[in-house]
């Protein structure tokens, strides 16, 4: 299948997207205030083979940039500035305390494997967050997190209770593609992804181009995430697409990747 790059500048800052009546979108006036918030922004689109670019437009000192393709709808900017970035990723390489035992393990077809990387939760008391097999609770948020999330508020009016943290060591460190779809999320909301440390390859896949025999032919769309970025995964993105990090051996550097998401208490 080919596959086509998009290579996001370095150098961008980041801003907010679109909206509509809550009655007809099923959405929450909540939610609604939120999508209004980030919808302030750009709208006449440049088209590149399998994706749609949204021209830059800045807005309180934020620039974003728009990925979309069949069923594919995220919001990519700069969140934090190389210095600010920097120094985020020293406090999270001091405070983070990664889980250890079975909370490293998941289970794919009734096997039991150690996930290739290190993976922790932070979160609102009381919540849980399970996905192959394992239960995940939080540890409550420590001011590293709480700034990061604040910046997420400002730059998006999304407000998120609750974050899982992955740590690639180095480029042998990865992810296979998966969804983000467990019953524990509010239903359409977004999953902010905010990445430090080094680069790495991103890949999007629609389900309905995986395996030998792909039902479509869709192109897979590949990202490349800058220090300090934010990618906002917005709905119906997880419903149509996978997800991957996948092994870059050639990458010897750290990286730390926080998805911060909305989750219900379902207890």
């Amino acid at each position: 299948m080919d596959k086509f790059l998009v290579k996001i500048p370095g150098d961008c800052t980041a801003g907010k997207s679109r909206g509509g009546n809550p009655e007809e979108t099923g959405q929450d006036k909540d939610d609604q205030s939120e999508e209004e918030h980030r919808n302030k922004k750009l709208k006449s689109n440049t088209h590149i083979e399998g994706a749609t670019f949204l021209k830059e437009k800045p807005e309180k000192n934020y620039t974003w940039k728009k990925i979309s393709a069949e069923g594919l709808d995220c919001d990519y900017t700069l969140l934090f500035d190389k210095t600010e970035a920097d120094k985020i990723f020293r406090d999270l390489e001091k405070e983070i305390i990664y889980f250890s035992g079975d909370s490293t393990k998941v289970q794919v077809y009734g096997k039991w494997y150690s996930i290739p990387r290190k993976q922790v939760t932070y979160g609102d008391p009381g919540l849980t967050y399970t996905y192959s097999g394992v239960t995940l609770s939080p540890k409550p948020w420590i001011p590293v997190l709480d700034h990061i999330r604040d910046c997420i508020m400002q730059a998006t009016g999304h407000r998120f209770n609750f974050v899982l943290i992955n740590r690639y060591k180095d480029g042998n460190d990865h992810i296979g593609e998966h969804r983000d779809d467990e019953k524990e999320l509010v239903p359409r909301s977004a999953i902010a992804s905010v990445s430090f440390g080094a680069c790495r390859d991103f890949f999007f896949r629609h389900g309905a181009s995986r395996g030998k025999k792909p039902l479509q032919r869709i192109e897979s769309v590949k990202l490349e995430l800058a220090h300090g970025s934010l990618l906002l995964m917005n709905y119906p993105t997880n419903v149509h697409w996978y997800h991957s990090l996948p092994v870059r051996k050639k990458v010897l550097l750290p990286r730390i990747n926080l998805t911060f998401r909305k989750v219900m208490n379902l207890k």
